[in-house]
């Protein structure tokens, strides 16, 4: 007993140092430099500022920061690393101030260099496209070294795009002759039977995300052309029956809404020298309530498997509005009531 209340006294004092007030002075010794991470109007500053709960005083290239101890600490620790991204030449965009905020706010130990700097494509639009969290570089990590990848998570962290960036890089690379890109048509409640137009206008819309992606990441008269070809193939899943596809480059999009039949016929697809990604969000299944959806049923069949890599994100991983972050952890507490409630 006279152990514990020593370690609580101990974690008192731990606490109370934490929290006393602190005032540091950072010196960035190339002002240049230090004027791209401050922003325009010191705009990077005052994120930091906002998210951590410090004041952020600037005088040319030195930074006054006060506030309580932890949370200096964060802030130099921040300012430090993202000065050291911008030294290296990496084109710091505001909400990478985000990112790496959470990012070290959650782990210390995190490199936000080694995941900032892995460049995956640059788009036509000479965008960098990189990692922008710790599960969205263990993903493109998973994409680079296994043939299957399963990334399941909510919508807005990256799943589909970077495993788009993936694929278009491996075409550049003439890694892979083409890329498929496929997702089931089926939405919430409504059927195809009732669309007007014929079978690719029925289906058209629910592929029109894929064809967003990619146009982002390419010019769109490029992007057309190689569609054209059959370079890049963009297709209902119900048109993967049957064939087998080699040296391609496959993702499997919203893969929540496949039946077990469907998945067990996507993953027998495919061939020789072809990598193939699955996305979904499970908390999001559109199908009949007593039809299993294939990307849950998949958790267990193919786990323990060589080769094969399941990649869970969070809510953390989120690269959308600082809302939707929000709004997705209000979802699952209301969940979570839910189940409660029923048991």
């Amino acid at each position: 007993m006279r152990g514990e209340g020593l370690y609580l006294k101990e974690q008192q004092a731990v606490e109370s140092l934490l929290q006393e007030e602190a005032t540091e002075k950072v010196v960035l010794d190339d002002l240049p430099i230090a004027n791209l991470l401050f922003g325009p109007h010191n705009e990077n500053l005052k994120r930091i500022s906002r998210a951590i709960g410090v004041k952020i005083n600037v005088k040319g290239n030195v930074l006054t920061i006060h506030g309580e101890r932890f949370e200096v600490e964060l802030s130099k620790r921040v300012i430090h690393d993202l000065y050291l991204l911008l030294k290296k030449g990496y084109p710091l965009y505001p909400n990478d101030v985000d990112y790496a905020i959470r990012m070290i706010s959650d782990d210390q130990n995190v490199n936000i260099e080694e995941i900032f700097l892995d460049t995956i494509y640059i788009s036509s639009k000479k965008r960098v496209i990189t990692p922008k969290s710790l599960t969205q570089k263990q993903y493109i990590d998973a994409i680079r070294k296994y043939d299957l990848v399963i990334g399941i998570g909510p919508a807005g962290t990256g799943k589909t795009y970077l495993a788009m960036a993936m694929a278009v890089a491996s075409l550049m690379k003439q890694e892979v002759e083409r890329i498929v890109l496929t997702r089931p048509a089926v939405e919430a409640g409504e059927k195809l039977g009732f669309l007007p137009g014929n079978m690719y206008e029925k289906v058209n819309p629910y592929l029109r995300p894929l064809y967003d992606a990619l146009y982002d990441m390419m010019d769109f008269e490029r992007a057309s052309k190689l569609v054209e070809k059959g370079v890049i193939e963009v297709a209902p899943l119900a048109f993967m029956r049957g064939r087998t596809l080699n040296d391609s480059f496959i993702i499997l999009d919203e893969a929540q809404n496949t039946g077990p039949e469907q998945m067990k016929m996507f993953l027998t697809r495919l061939g020789f020298s072809s990598k193939a990604v699955i996305t979904g969000d499970i908390t999001q299944v559109d199908l009949p309530e007593n039809k299993v959806s294939g990307l849950i049923e998949i958790q267990g069949i193919l786990k323990g498997i060589e080769g094969i890599a399941f990649i869970y994100f969070s809510e953390k991983d989120v690269v959308r509005h600082p809302l939707v972050q929000e709004i997705i952890k209000a979802y699952d507490r209301a969940e979570e009531k839910r189940f409660r409630s029923k048991h």
